[in-house]
């Protein structure tokens, strides 16, 4: 197959990318969990409440989302026109950790990333540190009627892009709270309606060294050299703070989360609603017949 062919049948790794960086679905025991507390509730009080009592909160919060396993998500990224013209996402589906799994539906212009011919949604599933993608009907017939493109984000590990950001965001709700605990200004900021749901609103701010640093496990999986190249790519493109913004509800899960990532050229938004949290969420990889392997395609581009 020619390389026009293969661009045709491909789909953007900037939208790969991205997922990866922001969805990467790692298994939530290997985090840094926080000690043990008494449950702590998320019920309106007249008055702000103090670090510490925030604090348990998001502990508490913690434990329950770990032990929840998976969830329904709507999620919405935004990027700023300096990063490759940006664009934004919108996601739905269903997401699980503990193994980390993922089987979602994406639209907006980051899907088609300036390739007219792109699809104007696509399925992805994520099993581990394997991610698919639905590249439609259409292109399927030149790929011998494949419609799954596999990405193995394994191998991609140390590298730009897919693997750098993939092994130091990571997107889960518990993943999420983990890191919030880690805020040296975590704060409560009052009570709010989200979805028709009474919740309570809380906030913390983590430098990029910070947000690695705070998550020790995941930084063991990379090397020395690994670490400094991802730190390198960061720098280089500015990144400067991780804002994190989660809604707690009086059950104790959250139900909005709004994350930010401050750079140079502007900042990465991404919103997150979370409903329905229960067991392991029931996600199965494409059949084989019907899946081609990018990176395999790649090699033999490669050694053409």
């Amino acid at each position: 197959m020619g390389m026009t062919a293969w661009k045709r049948a491909g789909v953007s790794l900037t939208a790969v990318a991205v997922i990866a960086g922001v969805a990467g679905c790692q298994d939530g025991e290997e985090a840094k969990k926080p000690a043990a507390q008494a449950p702590a509730t998320a019920k309106a009080e007249p008055q702000l409440q103090t670090h510490d009592a925030a604090t348990k909160v998001i502990e508490a919060a913690y434990k329950k989302t770990s032990d929840a396993k998976s969830a329904k998500l709507r999620m919405t990224i935004t990027m700023p026109a300096a990063m490759d013209g940006g664009g934004t996402m919108e996601m739905t589906g269903v997401q699980g950790w503990n193994p980390g799994a993922m089987d979602i539906t994406m639209k907006g212009s980051l899907v088609q990333a300036g390739d007219p011919d792109a699809p104007e949604q696509m399925r992805m599933i994520m099993l581990g540190e394997a991610m698919y993608m639905d590249v439609g009907a259409e292109r399927a017939a030149e790929m011998d009627g494949k419609r799954w493109m596999k990405v193995d984000l394994k191998g991609q590990k140390g590298q730009d892009g897919l693997g750098g950001l993939q092994s130091s965001v990571n997107q889960d709700p518990a993943q999420q709270l983990a890191l919030l605990l880690e805020s040296p200004n975590l704060k409560h900021l009052g009570a709010e309606k989200i979805n028709g749901v009474q919740a309570q609103h809380y906030k913390g701010t983590l430098s990029f060294e910070q947000m690695l640093d705070s998550n020790k496990a995941k930084s063991a999986t990379l090397s020395k050299q690994e670490r400094e190249k991802l730190v390198a790519n960061v720098e280089k493109i500015g990144m400067k703070g991780y804002d994190t913004e989660v809604w707690v509800d009086e059950a104790g899960y959250p139900v909005r989360m709004v994350v930010g990532m401050t750079t140079a050229v502007g900042t990465v938004h991404m919103n997150a609603d979370y409903t329905d949290y229960g067991p392991k969420a029931v996600v199965k990889a494409p059949p084989a017949k019907d899946t081609y392997d990018l990176s395999e395609m790649l090699k033999g581009l490669g050694d053409s």
